[in-house]
């Protein structure tokens, strides 16, 4: 690093100046990248809901559908507007009680069954199904919906997964702007109480700033991404890197008081010692943020590339446009010099280790009941229960369940050629199913109206391409344990009739969605864990250290996690994945930086209750600055988004920082203490202490040198 660093601080101007052109084509590539809002399409192609949902598209041209409810509206009128629904380009049909009867034909004439698949009589409204020529949740699929509100305003209301995305993506893109500004001042008011200048922070802001808008843009190449990655990488990227800058500042200033006059060779120094110190902090957090890529659920895979990439960027930048800012803006730097006006915490860690035993004790009886409320918070996968009341979908789907008893829908997908008494049966078993409210099929509905009344257009929407459809509508949430056991009752019944046959819908979807998180949380949990344990092996040269460090982290997150039980609290299922690597990944930076101290000192011919006190007097205020920073950067965006998954997450990670600054500051010193002996027998570079010894000339690592300035 000594060419580059030199190169860094003499390139200084042409850096910046190419920085801010960069900013260019990574604004252009944010813009362009697609934004995908639908979590149920991340999902593995092989499942049978996912495929069934292929076969719909390809065989019936209909990737999905919607129940739009219309009140108050003659029925002439009604069919108007259907009128205008089809001439909707995405819109492949609409199926309404005109596509059955005429309307001159009474209603009260129509059997039960087809009267009460189009009429409430709890209220003035009537129903139509309304079928996409593409996925649910497509961008097509969205502009459609959007427009069909329009055309009747207060008087439509449309339910299902595509509406319910809808609303999320209004509400998301009306929010994402203030994420950003609620997560830099928040930030920034830490950063200007924790730094000794009052401009510092805004450079601090602008260089990362300028590493998230980098890695937005480049998140073209992926295509798109989830609507979750969008709103969560910039406070993300902005609590995870905002160490490093901090790094820099101190190195520097450090370097300064050594060569007056020579802020140019200080700052060459400063960025190879700063390159060292965020390297190997930032890869813990890389490693917990690429665990989550091995999910079967592929939306770990699209946070995990999008953050690891973040925070690559984020250590690019701190090292090129970071110095390139300090040196040309050096002068009024200097200018809004001010004392720091954190105090001293020596009185805090001197009570810590002195009564470390009353820690460790804590540690001993926090840790059952951490670990119960850790395995028994409860998670939701229903998104519509979470989202704010006044919402279109969140109306439609409550008027859907009272005046129509339907609270989600299964499609049947059955060989075309089944004989007509067949499909009779299997309806009327279905029929039987509890919970299920309504079930039709093509020839179900032929034995209610006469062949002739049926026109070929209402023929060819549920047969085609070798498949037939049939619809079953049911009282029960999406997600909920009954309406997966009504999917196993339901798919008991179709396996009879046809083995090839298939249950899609959203309800069929989410219950795939349970069992594949499930265990992909099982899987992730063990790989970030494994990933951490290898890096500390290498970086500590230790064999017990990873496990006490690593279980100190993880005692953290169970008690994270465990505190959203204990509260009542109903999490979303992707928190209860992604939580655990990114608390681990992020936060293990606080255990490795008060045990390298730690090492150092023993190293030095410390006893360890010295060693364990100095460490922690020295990287007490680093720990919490990082910490607290990371808080303020997510703590504003869970209490401000509407958006439940979002508010939830972003709660997590700021409890989960402050949780494991607790734990690394109060528990991590007696644990040290307590296993030391251990530790010096199980660590490679501490083996001249089993006899004794010690190291005169042990250098401490630049990251030490900066926590203690």
């Amino acid at each position: 690093m000594n060419r580059t660093s030199r190169a860094i601080v003499k390139l200084r101007v042409p850096i910046l100046i190419i920085s801010v052109l960069l900013l260019i084509p990574a604004f252009i590539g944010m813009i362009n990248c697609r934004i995908n809002y639908d979590i149920l399409s991340y999902l593995p192609g092989e499942i049978d809901s996912m495929k069934g949902q292929d076969i719909m598209l390809e065989d019936f041209g209909k990737g999905g559908f919607a129940y739009v409810i219309i009140e108050g509206m003659d029925d002439k009128d009604v069919a108007k507007l259907k009128s205008q629904f089809e001439e909707i380009d995405v819109v492949s049909d609409v199926v309404w009680y005109d596509s059955i009867a005429d309307l001159s034909i009474p209603k009260e004439v129509l059997p039960d069954d087809v009267y009460q698949l189009f009429n409430s009589d709890k209220d003035d409204s009537t129903l139509m199904m309304v079928f996409f020529a593409s996925t649910g949740s497509s961008d097509e699929s969205l502009e459609a919906i959007a427009q069909m509100r329009k055309m009747a305003d207060k008087q439509v209301f449309t339910s299902g997964m595509g509406a319910v995305v809808e609303d999320i993506k209004n509400l998301t893109i009306e929010e994402m702007t203030m994420y950003v500004i609620i997560g830099v001042i928040l930030m920034s008011i830490v950063l200007a109480l924790a730094m000794d200048s009052l401009l510092i922070p805004v450079f601090f802001m602008l260089n990362i700033g300028i590493s998230i808008l980098y890695n937005l843009g480049t998140n073209q190449i992926q295509g798109q991404i989830s609507f979750v990655t969008q709103a969560l990488a910039a406070v993300l990227q902005l609590a995870v890197t905002a160490d490093y800058s901090i790094f820099l500042w101190h190195s520097y200033k450090e370097q300064k008081e050594q060569l007056p006059g020579n802020k140019e060779e200080a700052m060459a120094i400063a960025i190879r010692q700063t390159f060292t110190s965020v390297v190997s902090s930032s890869v813990t957090t890389v490693a917990g943020f690429l665990a989550l890529c091995f999910m079967t659920f592929t939306l770990g895979l699209d946070i995990g590339i999008v953050m690891a990439k973040g925070v690559v960027l984020g250590v690019i930048c701190t090292i090129t446009v970071l110095p390139a800012m300090i040196l040309i803006f050096d002068k009024p730097l200097e200018k809004t010099m001010h004392r720091e006006l954190i105090p001293s915490l020596d009185k805090i860690s001197n009570f810590i280790v002195k009564h470390s035993w009353v820690f460790l004790i804590a540690f001993l009886a926090l840790l059952p009941p951490a670990i119960y409320g850790e395995t028994h918070t409860q998670v939701y996968y229903n998104l519509t229960d979470t989202l704010p009341t006044d919402l279109n979908s969140v109306m439609a789907a409550s008027k859907l369940s009272e005046d129509y008893g339907i609270t989600s829908s299964h499609i049947i997908m059955v060989d075309e050629n089944m004989k007509a008494a067949d499909a009779n049966m299997m309806i009327s078993e279905m029929k039987q199913v509890k919970g299920v409210k309504m079930a039709v099929g093509l020839d179900s509905v032929l034995g209610m109206v006469p062949d002739e009344a049926i026109p070929d257009r209402l023929k060819n929407l549920l047969k085609s391409g070798g498949w037939q459809m049939m619809v079953v509508g049911s009282e029960y949430k999406v997600a909920s344990p009954e309406v997966n056991a009504q999917v196993d009752e339901l798919e008991d019944i179709l396996k009879k009739y046809d083995k090839n046959g298939m249950i899609i819908g959203e309800a069929a979807a989410t219950k795939d969605l349970i069992n594949i998180t499930d265990r992909d949380f099982k899987i992730v949990n063990a790989l970030s864990i494994a990933m951490v344990f290898v890096i500390i092996i290498f970086a500590l040269k230790s064999i017990s250290l990873p496990i006490i460090l690593v279980s100190a982290i993880e005692f953290a997150v169970f008690v994270n996690m465990g505190l959203s039980c204990y509260l009542g609290t109903t999490i979303p299922f992707i928190a209860s994945v992604v939580i655990g690597c990114i608390q681990l990944g992020a936060t293990v930076d606080y255990a490795i930086l008060m045990t390298t101290r730690y090492k150092a000192e023993r190293l030095l011919g410390k006893e360890k209750h010295e060693a364990v006190s100095i460490a922690l007097a020295t990287s007490i205020k680093s720990i919490l600055v990082s910490a607290v920073g990371f808080f303020a950067a997510t703590f504003g965006v869970g209490v401000y988004s509407r958006v439940d998954m979002i508010s939830q997450i972003c709660t997590l990670l700021s409890r989960g920082a402050l949780v494991s600054m607790v734990t690394v500051i109060c528990i991590l010193p007696s644990m040290l203490m307590l296993l030391d002996k251990l530790i010096v027998y199980t660590t490679f570079d501490m083996r001249s202490l089993r006899k004794g010894k010690e190291t005169k000339y042990y250098k401490l690592p630049p990251v030490q040198a900066t926590a203690d300035k």
